[in-house]
């Protein structure tokens, strides 16, 4: 999430999802518009690539017929009675119009180069990490582009079976997480999926560290605020205490380099300090009963 949301972009929010189901029921959706409004993530790199840029590429398409019909016309020009000619220049300027009313759109193909994706590749166990790397560099250019300042990427599903088999791990990741604290084989195995995970929040941050921030200082992490988090504070008890969240960037001017401890504090108090932080003075998100004391303090 980038500084001032509440800027008109083409996109209010983007939903990527890495390993998805299609189906839709509180198991597949972390995302909400509102109450018992969620967002769909999508989980198809391609999908993402032709919500972000197929008008432009049917654009860029239409620009060079366009383009083509113009130098056809200019050659008739010569070659036709005057009366024809005047019907020529109405055709002519007609296009012209057209063409010059593609260009002045404000995602016009010519403002913004399209990224490539490797071609061919299924939403599979096995493509995990590539399409996670396809997912992010595509939120990356999202902001880039000003498409959007506001994105979720969110892995697989709750109850989700993803099997980290390049890690080497053949169980799946949701039946380690319900084994016993004394399984110290299944510790380990859990140890690593998180640290896989972790690679994937630092390879994130990295691009947007390399991206400059486009017609202001800085890069797009010095604006950005990434939120990595879990859904459960710990799997095999299923309980709602200490849920972690990792903050990464500078986009809402909190504190970085440290950690903190609430003790017993529901998290809807840490949303809303993110919403107020974004510029939305609300003063609960969620259930009331869990917003009593207001936003954290001690985070900036």
């Amino acid at each position: 999430m980038q500084r001032h949301p509440q800027t008109r972009t083409r996109f209010g929010s983007l939903e990527f999802g890495v390993l998805v189901p299609d189906r839709a029921d509180t198991w597949t959706r972390m995302v909400y518009a509102g109450p018992n409004r969620p967002l769909a993530p999508i989980g198809d790199p391609y999908q993402m690539f032709q919500k972000l840029y197929g008008k432009i590429k049917d654009r860029k398409l239409l620009l060079s017929v366009l383009d083509a019909v113009q130098e056809d016309l200019h050659n008739l020009h010569a070659r036709i009675s005057a009366e024809d000619r005047q019907l020529l220049e109405e055709h002519t300027t007609f296009v012209r119009e057209m063409e010059q009313q593609f260009r002045d759109m404000d995602d016009g193909p010519e403002q913004h180069e399209m990224p490539e994706l490797e071609p061919g590749i299924r939403a599979e166990n096995a493509n995990m990490p590539v399409i996670s790397k396809m997912q992010i560099d595509l939120l990356v250019d999202s902001f880039r582009a000003d498409y959007t300042r506001v994105a979720t990427l969110q892995y697989t599903n709750s109850v989700g079976q993803a099997r980290m088999t390049w890690l080497g791990i053949k169980e799946g990741h949701h039946g380690l997480s319900h084994e016993g604290d004394d399984n110290l084989e299944a510790q380990d195995k859990l140890t690593r999926i998180n640290r896989w995970y972790a690679v994937q929040v630092a390879y994130l941050a990295k691009r947007l560290a390399a991206t400059p921030e486009p017609g202001g200082a800085g890069s797009l992490l010095d604006n950005t605020l990434i939120v990595w988090t879990n859904e459960l504070g710990k799997g095999n008890t299923h309980t709602l205490r200490n849920i972690p969240f990792v903050l990464v960037g500078g986009g809402l001017d909190f504190k970085m380099g440290r950690a903190l401890k609430f003790p017993e504090v529901p998290h809807n108090r840490f949303l809303l300090s993110l919403a107020q932080a974004m510029g939305h003075p609300i003063q609960r998100f969620g259930n009331p009963d869990y917003c009593g004391d207001g936003p954290l303090t001690g985070l900036s």
